[in-house]
């Protein structure tokens, strides 16, 4: 494959990218509090998450010994009473029109209609459509059907989260082994020896958990190819593997063309082109991108592109912090983690599920409240799960707890703790405001949105959870 030359097609085709389907696959700014849930909201929210056995072997945790004087622990919401199954595969060019749904306009009506979508369809030939029905169902091929959650990794104590079904082992072995090529010979990602840090990342398992409605492996593969891409550059250009703070501005704006193109004048465009190619990360950003694209449509290309945007910012001025050794305010850190989050990946739930939130439904005030709080909570997990091995690497690495306990004067062990309040006040608002906006808006393509973003929420933790390779819990209880 060229890691150089123009954007055209590569020398060796990799596999084609899906078309938005036409049909029903057949294969596999907070200003203002949060309103009280409502009936209907209350059963959408117990409709997210399916039942699974919990594993008990994470210790109880402990109580802050000296908790700070101006905080105290936000109370959880009372639990919503479960009624709903998890929602199936519902696509808006096959939704109906709920005007003409009789009785739509009171609250019971509506909780019926949510109930009704939610389901999925039925009726002869329908059971492939349904995810409830296709997470109880035997993968291909004579795998073993999806069990209970891997016991591999303890929970954050005291940590909110829901456990999740076992990732289908047929498509994470598929997704596994399509990343790997693509990373070795479509762009040349890492040397041979990275190729264990590659390995370790997991992630097929990360991706087939995130997007448990994506209809085939050929959608999965457009997250994850953004996915590895996205890490790319954090690690070259930022952290791991020779990144630095010094020069960042100038090499994520290079790399942004790559998703972003530059339009600029005939003399000019060939060297540009040929920069593409010219490392790693701009090779896996153009690679991925283009993929995304045929896939996306111009709506959702966009909106990707924009919220990468917002991803580089955040990078700007973590970068900006390290230059300077400002520790920021806990505030502020969580300003910054607003933008350098992953809020990416969640935002692209509905491409790699075949279908399209419309733009006008995506912009909405509490649409876009959503998305922030549900990249924020995740982004929140990855501080708590990767605290140990930041504090094992060289440098100095902010992350919620450090900031905590520098900013407000506690312990290492106290800072901890009360971060996992914070993620845990996070995903409680997330969850209401999620569904606040089912039963305000309870239009199918919202709908199965928001059950996409919460699935990543899931998929997300329990990645981080299971990920030993990378991850290990301080040793504070």
């Amino acid at each position: 494959m060229p890691d150089s030359g123009s954007l055209g097609p590569p020398t060796s085709l990799p596999e084609q990218p899906p078309a938005p389907p036409a049909t029903t696959p057949d294969a596999p700014a907070a200003t203002a509090p949060d309103r009280p849930v409502t009936s209907s909201a209350a059963h959408f929210l117990a409709g997210l998450h399916p039942p699974v056995t919990t594993p008990s072997s994470s210790p109880s945790p402990p109580s802050p010994s000296t908790p700070p004087a101006a905080w105290t622990p936000p109370s959880p919401p009372s639990p919503p009473s479960p009624s709903l199954p998890p929602a199936s595969d519902v696509l808006v060019r096959n939704a109906p029109d709920l005007a003409a749904v009789p009785g739509t306009s009171d609250v019971s009506a509506s909780d019926s209609v949510v109930r009704r979508l939610l389901g999925g369809p039925t009726g002869l030939g329908t059971t492939a459509l349904s995810l409830a029905r296709k997470q109880a169902a035997v993968p291909p091929d004579g795998a073993p059907a999806p069990s209970g959650p891997s016991a591999e990794g303890p929970v954050v104590p005291g940590l909110y989260h829901h456990p999740i079904l076992e990732p289908d082992p047929v498509r994470v072995a598929e997704v596994s082994r399509r990343i790997k090529q693509w990373a070795e010979d479509e762009v040349q990602l890492y040397p041979q020896e990275w190729e264990g840090q590659f390995d370790g990342f997991s992630v097929g398992r990360y991706m087939v958990a995130c997007h448990p409605d994506a209809p085939t492996v050929d959608h999965l593969m457009l997250a994850t190819r953004l996915m590895v891409a996205e890490n790319a550059v954090d690690d070259c250009y930022c952290e791991d593997h020779g990144g630095s703070p010094v020069g960042l501005g100038g090499r994520l704006l290079l790399a942004h063309t790559a998703l972003d193109h530059l339009h600029t004048t005939a003399e000019y465009a060939p060297q540009w082109q040929e920069s593409l190619g010219s490392d790693a990360p701009r090779r896996a950003y153009r690679s991925a991108m283009d993929h995304f694209v045929r896939a996306a449509t111009p709506s959702q290309a966009d909106r990707f592109r924009h919220d990468m945007a917002r991803l580089h910012l955040g990078y700007l001025a973590e970068a900006a912090w390290a230059e300077t050794g400002h520790v920021p305010e806990v505030w502020e850190y969580l300003a910054m983690r607003q933008f350098n989050n992953f809020r990416p990946c969640p935002t692209i739930t509905d491409t790699v599920g075949g279908y399209e939130l419309p733009a006008d439904l995506h912009a909405r005030p509490d649409m876009q409240r959503v998305i922030a709080l549900a990249g924020n909570a995740t982004t929140i997990v990855n501080d708590l799960y990767s605290y140990t091995k930041e504090l094992n690497s060289p440098g100095r690495h902010l992350n919620l707890p450090v900031v905590i306990a520098e900013r407000e004067h506690l312990s290492d062990r106290d800072a901890y703790l009360k971060a996992v309040e914070v993620h845990n006040e996070l995903m409680h608002a997330f969850e209401a405001a999620a569904a606040q906006l089912a039963a305000d808006c309870p239009v199918p393509a919202v709908l199965r949105f928001l059950r996409g973003v919460a699935a990543w929420v899931d998929g997300n933790h329990d990645w981080h959870r299971t990920n030993t390779y990378r991850y290990s819990l301080p040793d504070f209880w």
